[in-house]
């Protein structure tokens, strides 16, 4: 009974992590599937699996965030295998909830163009630190947990990612 209980708390918090997480996954696996129903179905297999390994998960001092993260990246490269191509969204085209104007929304889209082009002068690794960091909102330290690299070690890459960016952008 014990154990029983000790799952229904992990459920529990899982709930509370599919709230504050679920939409974040979502962007994130649509930046790099470039298709909304099926970042949304990654994002939903994310909690599936999360949910089946509960019982196994041990907080090695990986946040659970970070781990699904971690399972979201894992899916992405398994869909990527699957597809045998490797996509990624244009920046332009992720859809931001805003009230400006028709001008100001104009404006950003040009303003994102030119973003998504600075991109692609950065290496893959650098692109995928600036994915997580800014699009999904990670830690430098989670970056990393994900990535296989020490916290100083994403914030060298990322340093170094948005030098270039700043370099094609000013």
């Amino acid at each position: 009974m014990q154990k029983s209980d000790s799952l229904r708390q992990k459920e529990n918090k899982l709930a509370g992590l599919f709230d504050e997480y679920y939409d974040r996954i979502a962007r994130y696996a649509y930046t790099r599937v470039g298709h909304r129903q099926e970042a949304e179905d990654l994002a939903s297999e994310v909690f599936a699996r999360a949910l089946k390994s509960l019982d196994s998960f041990e907080e090695r001092g990986l946040p659970m965030g970070a781990w699904l993260f971690k399972i979201a990246h894992n899916l992405v490269v398994d869909f990527h295998r699957r597809r045998a191509e490797r996509k990624t969204v244009d920046v332009e085209d992720v859809e931001i909830e805003s009230d400006d104007s028709p001008a100001e929304q104009a404006e950003r889209k040009l303003e994102m163009e030119r973003v998504q082009r600075a991109m692609e002068n950065l290496t893959e690794e650098q692109r995928e630190i600036i994915r997580l960091r800014f699009f999904a909102g990670l830690s430098s330290a989670e970056v990393g947990a994900l990535l296989g690299k020490s916290d100083g070690a994403v914030r060298e890459g990322q340093s170094a990612a948005l030098k270039k960016l700043r370099a094609r952008l000013i």
